[in-house]
Order: C-alpha cells, then sequence, then structure tokens
C-alpha cells in the first residue's frame, strides 16, 4: 500500500484500492494545487504519474523540475513564469 503525500507531513493510504486509484487521486490533488495559483510549490508523486503531471502542469501554465527520485516516487517542484528575480538599482558614486 503506497502513501500519497497531501501536504508537508500529511500522508493518507487507500486500503483495498489499485494502484490507478491512487494515480487519480495524486493528479487530483495536484490540479488542485496548479489552479490555487500558487507560484512555487513541491510535490511527492507516484513516478508513473509524470508524465500526466507534466502535460497538466504545461497546460496550466507551470514548469516542472524533478528534484528527486526514491524507489518508484518522484519529488518534483512546479513553478510559474510569473517568478522573475528581483533587482535592485544601485548607485556608486565612486565608479568612473
Amino acid at each position: 500500500m503506497r502513501h500519497i503525500h497531501v501536504v508537508p507531513g500529511l500522508r493518507l493510504q487507500f486500503a483495498g484500492r489499485d494502484e490507478t486509484f491512487n494515480e487519480g487521486v495524486e493528479i487530483g490533488l495536484l490540479a488542485a494545487q496548479l489552479a490555487s495559483g500558487i507560484a512555487e510549490f513541491t510535490m511527492t508523486l507516484a513516478a508513473s504519474t509524470l508524465d500526466q503531471a507534466r502535460i497538466l502542469a504545461t497546460n496550466m501554465g507551470y514548469r516542472l523540475h524533478v528534484t528527486t527520485i526514491d524507489e518508484g516516487a518522484v519529488e518534483v517542484m512546479f513553478l510559474t513564469g510569473s517568478r522573475r528575480p528581483k533587482l535592485q538599482l544601485v548607485c556608486n558614486k565612486f565608479l568612473a
């Protein structure tokens, strides 16, 4: 039985359910996170859902980066394109 990560520190198990049910729950949780508009978040998913997660994220304006892979599970960071570096203009009167 596999654990499904809902939020950091909270995992669920569905006894008596097959792997496709678990994958559906994970993709549903991912869709809810993507729809919330959070600029950056990380989720642990089954490796088998990675392709579907990539398609969903791309269509909802996110890009993803796989951070770790461990025994059939992947940790994935989801980022929006709205994240830009914060630049600050610095004036130095000693520069020629």
